[in-house]
Protein backbone atom coordinates (compact mmCIF):
# COMPACT_ATOMS: atom_id res chain seq x y z
CA UNK A 1 0.00 0.00 0.00
CA UNK A 2 1.44 3.36 -0.97
CA UNK A 3 1.00 6.48 1.10
CA UNK A 4 1.18 8.98 -1.74
CA UNK A 5 -0.76 12.05 -0.60
CA UNK A 6 -3.76 12.73 -2.80
CA UNK A 7 -5.03 16.27 -3.32
CA UNK A 8 -7.82 16.74 -0.85
CA UNK A 9 -9.26 20.09 -1.82
CA UNK A 10 -9.97 20.68 1.87
CA UNK A 11 -10.01 24.32 2.86
CA UNK A 12 -7.48 25.42 5.47
CA UNK A 13 -7.53 28.86 7.09
CA UNK A 14 -4.17 30.38 8.08
CA UNK A 15 -4.38 33.24 10.60
CA UNK A 16 -1.09 35.07 11.17
CA UNK A 17 -0.04 38.71 11.25
CA UNK A 18 3.21 37.79 9.48
CA UNK A 19 2.84 37.85 5.70
CA UNK A 20 5.90 35.58 5.46
CA UNK A 21 4.27 32.87 7.59
CA UNK A 22 0.95 33.20 5.74
CA UNK A 23 2.71 32.93 2.38
CA UNK A 24 4.87 29.95 3.47
CA UNK A 25 1.85 28.06 4.78
CA UNK A 26 -0.12 28.95 1.64
CA UNK A 27 2.65 27.56 -0.61
CA UNK A 28 3.20 24.37 1.44
CA UNK A 29 -0.53 23.63 1.73
CA UNK A 30 -1.29 24.60 -1.87
CA UNK A 31 1.40 22.23 -3.17
CA UNK A 32 -0.23 19.44 -1.13
CA UNK A 33 -3.61 20.08 -2.78
CA UNK A 34 -5.35 22.11 -0.09
CA UNK A 35 -7.34 25.30 -0.69
CA UNK A 36 -5.99 28.08 1.52
CA UNK A 37 -7.74 31.10 2.98
CA UNK A 38 -5.56 33.60 4.83
CA UNK A 39 -6.40 36.13 7.53
CA UNK A 40 -4.15 38.81 9.05
CA UNK A 41 -5.59 38.63 12.57
CA UNK A 42 -8.45 37.25 14.64
CA UNK A 43 -10.97 39.87 13.53
CA UNK A 44 -10.13 39.23 9.87
CA UNK A 45 -10.50 35.47 10.47
CA UNK A 46 -13.84 35.79 12.24
CA UNK A 47 -15.13 37.93 9.36
CA UNK A 48 -14.10 35.27 6.80
CA UNK A 49 -14.82 32.01 8.61
CA UNK A 50 -18.55 31.81 7.79
CA UNK A 51 -18.01 32.45 4.09
CA UNK A 52 -15.19 29.93 3.70
CA UNK A 53 -16.04 27.25 6.29
CA UNK A 54 -12.51 25.84 6.65
CA UNK A 55 -11.96 22.19 7.57
CA UNK A 56 -9.02 23.22 9.76
CA UNK A 57 -7.60 26.48 11.12
CA UNK A 58 -3.95 27.37 11.77
CA UNK A 59 -3.81 30.25 14.21
CA UNK A 60 -0.85 32.32 15.37
CA UNK A 61 -0.82 33.16 19.08
CA UNK A 62 0.86 36.57 19.13
CA UNK A 63 -1.29 38.90 17.03
CA UNK A 64 -2.49 42.47 17.49
CA UNK A 65 -6.07 43.28 18.55
CA UNK A 66 -7.28 39.71 19.12
CA UNK A 67 -4.63 37.15 20.03
CA UNK A 68 -4.67 33.50 19.02
CA UNK A 69 -6.03 32.26 22.36
CA UNK A 70 -8.98 34.67 22.16
CA UNK A 71 -9.56 33.83 18.49
CA UNK A 72 -9.48 30.08 19.18
CA UNK A 73 -11.85 30.47 22.15
CA UNK A 74 -14.35 32.43 20.02
CA UNK A 75 -14.19 29.83 17.23
CA UNK A 76 -14.71 27.01 19.74
CA UNK A 77 -17.72 28.81 21.29
CA UNK A 78 -19.39 29.01 17.89
CA UNK A 79 -22.07 26.37 17.35
CA UNK A 80 -21.07 26.05 13.70
CA UNK A 81 -17.29 25.77 14.15
CA UNK A 82 -16.80 24.24 17.61
CA UNK A 83 -15.72 20.93 16.03
CA UNK A 84 -13.28 22.54 13.58
CA UNK A 85 -9.69 21.68 14.61
CA UNK A 86 -7.57 24.72 15.49
CA UNK A 87 -3.78 24.29 15.43
CA UNK A 88 -1.89 26.99 17.30
CA UNK A 89 1.26 28.47 15.74
CA UNK A 90 3.85 30.15 17.92
CA UNK A 91 7.52 30.98 18.11
CA UNK A 92 7.23 30.24 21.86
CA UNK A 93 7.48 26.58 22.78
CA UNK A 94 6.75 26.72 26.49
CA UNK A 95 4.65 24.33 28.51
CA UNK A 96 2.45 27.21 29.67
CA UNK A 97 1.70 28.23 26.07
CA UNK A 98 0.80 24.67 25.10
CA UNK A 99 -1.42 24.28 28.18
CA UNK A 100 -3.15 27.58 27.51
CA UNK A 101 -3.75 26.53 23.90
CA UNK A 102 -5.28 23.25 25.06
CA UNK A 103 -7.49 25.12 27.54
CA UNK A 104 -9.08 27.21 24.78
CA UNK A 105 -9.67 24.13 22.64
CA UNK A 106 -6.63 23.97 20.36
CA UNK A 107 -6.13 20.52 18.83
CA UNK A 108 -2.35 20.88 18.50
CA UNK A 109 0.56 23.27 18.78
CA UNK A 110 3.16 23.92 16.07
CA UNK A 111 6.33 25.83 16.76
CA UNK A 112 7.52 28.43 14.23
CA UNK A 113 9.43 28.34 12.06
CA UNK A 114 7.75 25.14 10.93
CA UNK A 115 8.97 22.87 8.15
CA UNK A 116 6.78 21.82 5.25
CA UNK A 117 6.78 18.25 6.60
CA UNK A 118 5.79 19.21 10.15
CA UNK A 119 3.00 21.46 8.86
CA UNK A 120 1.58 18.86 6.47
CA UNK A 121 1.87 16.07 9.04
CA UNK A 122 -0.09 18.10 11.60
CA UNK A 123 -2.73 19.11 9.05
CA UNK A 124 -3.15 15.51 7.83
CA UNK A 125 -3.45 14.19 11.40
CA UNK A 126 -6.29 16.57 12.14
CA UNK A 127 -8.13 16.27 8.82
CA UNK A 128 -8.02 12.47 8.48
CA UNK A 129 -11.45 11.26 7.44
CA UNK A 130 -12.60 14.68 6.19
CA UNK A 131 -13.19 15.39 2.54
Amino acid sequence: MTTTPQPTGLKIMVIDDSSTIRRSAEIFLGQAGYQVVTAEDGFDALAKINDHQPALILCDILMPRLDGYQTCALIKKSAKFHATPVLMLSSKDGLFDRARGAMVGAAAYLTKPFSKDSLLTAVRQHTAGLS
